[in-house]
C-alpha cells in the first residue's frame, strides 16, 4: 500500500490501536470505543496520531484515568486535549470542562438555564446541549465553531423571553405566538436583530424536536438600515478640502493623494458617473 493510501485507510487507525494495545502496561476498557470514535470523528491520519500520543500518555503516566490523561495532555500535548475531552464527555467518562474558560462558561450556562421557570426549562436545556454539540462538530471538522460568548448571549435571550411569556400567562413554549415574540422584541428595539437571531435558533430547534408545533419566529424580521451612519462633513466642507488638495504647492503631495482618494472612496456610484463622462477613456485601435 502506498503512503497516501496508507494514511487514508481506516485500517491504519485499527492497526495503530492494536499495535499500541500490545505495548501498553494496561489497556483501558474504553480503548476500542476510543478507536471507533476517532475513526468516525477525525481524519484518518489525525486519528492515528491521536492513538499514538494517547498510548504514550498512558505509558508515561501509568494510568488510564480520563482526568489524569487530560491533565497530562494539557502539559505535554495540548492539541490532544480536544479529541480526548470530546470522547470522554460523549461517553460520560469525564464531564469536567477541560479549561478554566470552559469551566466558567459551563457555570454561566447552567445559571441561565436554572433561571428559566421550571415548566419551560427542559427545551432550553436541550437547546443549550444542541449549541454545544454544534460547536464540537464544527471544531472536529475544522470549521469555525460558535464562540462560547455567542452561546451565552443566545441563552440570555431565551431566558429573558421565558420571563416575559410567563408574565403573560404562558406555561409551555407551545402556546407562544408571534405576537408574544413581537411584544418581547419591542421592549428593546436597538437589540431586535440580536434577540431575533437567538429566537430563530431556539424555536427552529424546538420545532425540530417537537417542543412546539410551529415556529412563531418565522414571520418576524429585523430590517436594518444599510450604508454608513456615522458623522460626515457637509458638502461645503468637502468642497473646501477638495480645493485645498487640488491646488499644487499648498499641501504635501501625500496629504493631497490620501485626501482625494478618501473623497473618491466615499462617493457613490451615481456621483462617480459624471466624472467618467467628463474624462472619457481614449479610443484605441
Amino acid at each position: 500500500m502506498c503512503k497516501p493510501c496508507y494514511e487514508n485507510s481506516p485500517h491504519t487507525v485499527q492497526a495503530r490501536a492494536a499495535g499500541w494495545a500490545h505495548r501498553m502496561p494496561a489497556v483501558p476498557d474504553w480503548w476500542d470505543a476510543f478507536t471507533t470514535h476517532l475513526q468516525t470523528h477525525r481524519h484518518t491520519f489525525y486519528a492515528a496520531e491521536a492513538i499514538t500520543h494517547t498510548a504514550r500518555l498512558i505509558i508515561n503516566t501509568g494510568s488510564t484515568d480520563p482526568a489524569t490523561l487530560l491533565s497530562s495532555a494539557h502539559q505535554t500535548t495540548p492539541w490532544l486535549v480536544r479529541p480526548l475531552a470530546d470522547f470522554f464527555q460523549t461517553h460520560h467518562l469525564h464531564a469536567t470542562p477541560t479549561t478554566t474558560e470552559d469551566a466558567r462558561a459551563a457555570t454561566l450556562r447552567e445559571r441561565r438555564i436554572e433561571a428559566v421557570p421550571a415548566p419551560l426549562r427542559p427545551p432550553v436545556q436541550a437547546f443549550a446541549r444542541a449549541l454545544m454539540d454544534q460547536r464540537e462538530r464544527a471544531a472536529a471538522l475544522g470549521l469555525r465553531p460558535n464562540q462560547l460568548n455567542t452561546i451565552k448571549i443566545r441563552l440570555d435571550t431565551v431566558r429573558d423571553l421565558a420571563f416575559h411569556i410567563t408574565s403573560r400567562g404562558h406555561r409551555t413554549w407551545a402556546s407562544v405566538t408571534t405576537e408574544d415574540l413581537e411584544a418581547f422584541l419591542a421592549l428593546n428595539p436597538a437589540r431586535r436583530a440580536s434577540w431575533l437571531a437567538g429566537l430563530r435558533q431556539f424555536f427552529a430547534h424546538a420545532h425540530h424536536t417537537g417542543a412546539v408545533l410551529h415556529n412563531p419566529a418565522s414571520p418576524l424580521d429585523a430590517p436594518q438600515a444599510r450604508g454608513f451612519r456615522g458623522t460626515v462633513l457637509t458638502l461645503d466642507q468637502q468642497r473646501t478640502l477638495y480645493h485645498r488638495w487640488n491646488s499644487p504647492g499648498e499641501t504635501h503631495p501625500h496629504e493631497a493623494f490620501i485626501g482625494l482618494a478618501a473623497l473618491l472612496h466615499a462617493a457613490t456610484t451615481t456621483e462617480h458617473s459624471p466624472l467618467s463622462r467628463t474624462h472619457p477613456r481614449p479610443h484605441t485601435r
